[in-house]
């Protein structure tokens, strides 16, 4: 294709479909954070002064994630607009509590099936996890704040809307939460290596289904938090697979449980 005649893209930086619906600069960001608008997580550069350390504050009052990001880092990320060393991300949807998802489940008259995110940290990977997880009828996805993808708008294109009707919580410390599902009834089910074939382990009742990360797995406090460890059988040189699509995998050995014993009854 000839590009010589092509006129250069001058959108704004913040304009381009792959920046996650970036807000740029001081008095942007300060305003979505005044209005209340969806925002996910605030970067900002320490180093900058004046105005930011106010924009921090009205971040953190609405329990907002900020992270630290030099001159550099948030250059890249606008593509070089202006930024005043500050940038938000906008959020797709707004987050639940982990009580919505078990308002969710008591509401189709369900035992709780619930997706627990360890440590995905590819917005792709997320979004498809929850666009399978409503597919399968789960009731809900928890995410730990910190060294996890968020839902940004990456994530809703991946989840193909699903991010709009699947309830996700994200939770400060998630093996805490984990503690508190299983004194709820919840019995807590990992995917391992190590574990045990999983189309031998009864998966029938009040669900958690944990995600380990996409490199290494679940870590090593959240193995232990496991009531069940299961694994898919390899037969090939390949000794695992995209988490997302394992995940897929055992959401819907889940779904096959259930609706056996459904029928059984």
């Amino acid at each position: 294709m000839d590009n010589r005649n092509k006129k250069p893209d001058r959108r704004p930086a913040a304009q381009h479909e792959d920046d996650d619906q970036l807000i740029i600069g001081r008095n942007p960001v300060t305003e979505a954070l005044k209005a209340g608008l969806p925002v996910d997580t605030v970067y900002f550069n320490p180093e900058a002064g004046g105005s930011i350390g106010r924009i921090i504050a009205l971040a953190k009052e609405r329990s907002i994630v900020v992270k630290e990001a030099n001159e550099q880092k948030l250059s890249k990320m606008c593509r070089g607009a202006s930024h005043q060393g500050v940038i938000a991300v906008g959020a797709c949807a707004e987050y639940a509590d982990v009580e919505d998802i078990f308002k969710a489940a008591e509401e189709k008259g369900e035992e709780p099936f619930i997706i627990i995110c360890d440590e995905i940290e590819d917005p792709h990977n997320l979004g498809a996890i929850i666009r399978t997880a409503e597919t399968a009828g789960a009731h809900g996805v928890i995410i730990p704040k910190r060294r996890s993808a968020s839902l940004n708008y990456t994530v809703f294109k991946t989840s193909a809307g699903a991010a709009s009707y699947v309830p996700v919580a994200r939770v400060a410390n998630l093996a805490q939460t984990v503690d508190e599902l299983k004194e709820r009834g919840v019995w807590i089910y990992g995917t391992d290596g190590a574990g045990e074939d999983y189309t031998g382990v009864n998966m029938t009742g009040a669900v958690g289904l944990v995600i380990g990360s996409e490199g290494f797995g679940m870590g090593r406090l959240m193995k232990e938090k496991c009531d069940f460890l299961l694994r898919l059988p390899m037969a090939g040189k390949i000794t695992s697979l995209n988490a997302s699509v394992a995940a897929g995998i055992f959401m819907y050995e889940i779904v096959r449980q259930r609706r056996a014993a459904k029928d059984r009854k």
